[in-house]
């Protein structure tokens, strides 16, 4: 591939997106300030102050207009669908940020999403399981609600990790990036296209969120369920993709793409399986609110909001290469989703379960061992301070 087809695939959807959050980020601040559109603070929530909570809208004009402008040297005009589900999803992400609403009404409206997908566009609909377990074409009265199934619950886990500084945008990133070289090597060029849009415009939010005061602002429902929407489309494509991939790219057989995409969404995932499956168990509701996720211990344990995200992504990122060492050793599919789904476990379940049962079982060492933790987090001065006034002003 020529650079000049690198800089239409990669380059130039990046930057375009990068471009129209840096544009329009700083406006939507200030209208949600005006207006009040803000996430304020209570017993479960995290943040100190009210916090701006647009994100999303800015996550989206960014992926929409790169994908507008980048499309005229690019064919990708097949992603029209996906973009159709995107506006679902910013909707009732924005509204539910702003009113509240009923979650039988987002579980309706994330099905509609899914199906848009399934029955308006193309290749995202699971019907193949590549000979994972002996099982290849699966009927469409499987394949249908399989692959909502998936989709709904990739946007719960997505919305759900939500819940510290930079970890939806930041795993928004390593998802994309990962993704984008799968994607390339399976030559589904318009979800490259899509994987460098979705990069720009959350690495630019990502900086707000992290660094910024004066322009920090949450990404919300709103954002978190476009993104949600988009990691649905990467693993519903490549599933429909892999027919694609060169034989001679193959270390063993091409069924491997589905425990990759396990891995590569391993810790949201499992980590939503997890609590949804301990509210249930102590008889709530499972999307009763409380503060048992994988980032809510981690603060609990005296790190910052940057060294939990950070954390957090290291892990998944663990899981991602122990993948990857197993396909490239020539393990079957078959094992790489057990050995993804164990080790998937055990940073989640396992993790937690450890954690608190020191917590509770020595709550003086582990008081201690959080003020320790708390005593060593990266202060806000110094170098922080001068990337806070950058951030700020751009």
């Amino acid at each position: 591939m020529e650079f000049l087809d690198y800089f239409e695939l990669i380059v130039l959807p990046f930057l375009i997106s990068l471009t129209a959050v840096w544009i329009i980020h700083p406006h939507l601040v200030k209208i949600a300030k005006i207006k009040d559109l803000v996430d304020n603070p209570n017993a479960r929530k995290l943040q100190k102050e009210p916090v701006p909570i647009l994100g999303g809208v800015a996550v989206f004009f960014g992926i929409f207009m790169s994908l507008s402008i980048a499309g005229i040297l690019a064919e990708c005009s097949e992603l029209f669908v996906l973009l159709t589900s995107m506006l679902l999803m910013l909707y009732l992400g924005t509204m539910d940020d702003i009113l509240d609403l009923r979650a039988v009404t987002r579980l309706a409206v994330q099905i509609g999403a899914a199906l848009v997908l399934i029955y308006m566009g193309a290749g995202y609909k699971m019907n193949n399981l590549l000979g994972l377990w002996g099982i290849t074409t699966i009927p469409d009265w499987i394949a249908v609600p399989l692959t909502v199934f998936a989709a709904v619950g990739i946007i719960n886990a997505t919305n759900l990790i939500d819940g510290v500084d930079g970890l939806s945008s930041g795993f928004g990133v390593m998802a994309s990036i990962v993704c984008s070289v799968a994607f390339y090597f399976v030559g589904d060029y318009p979800m490259v296209i899509l994987c460098a849009s979705t990069v720009g415009a959350m690495t630019l939010f990502f900086l707000h969120n992290v660094f910024g005061k004066e322009s920090k602002m949450f990404i919300g429902d709103g954002g978190t369920l476009v993104l949600g929407i988009v990691l649905a489309a990467y693993v519903t494509r490549l599933i429909n993709s892999t027919h694609l991939l060169a034989p001679e790219l193959l270390v063993n057989s091409s069924a491997s793409v589905i425990p990759f995409t396990l891995a590569v969404l391993s810790i949201p995932v499992f980590d939503t399986l997890r609590v949804m499956s301990t509210r249930i168990l102590s008889g709530k509701s499972p999307f009763h609110p409380d503060k048992t996720h994988l980032h809510h211990m981690f603060i609990d344990l005296g790190f910052s909001h940057v060294i939990t995200t950070v954390t957090i992504l290291s892990l998944n990122t663990l899981v991602i290469a122990i993948w990857a060492f197993a396909y490239l050793h020539g393990v079957s599919a078959d094992m790489q989703t057990l050995i993804v789904v164990l080790t998937s476990v055990t940073a989640t379940f396992g993790l937690y379960f450890c954690v608190q049962r020191f917590k509770y079982g020595n709550p003086d060492r582990y008081a201690r061992l959080a003020a320790f933790i708390r005593a060593r987090q990266p202060q806000r001065d110094g170098w922080f301070l001068v990337v806070q006034k950058i951030i700020d002003r751009i």
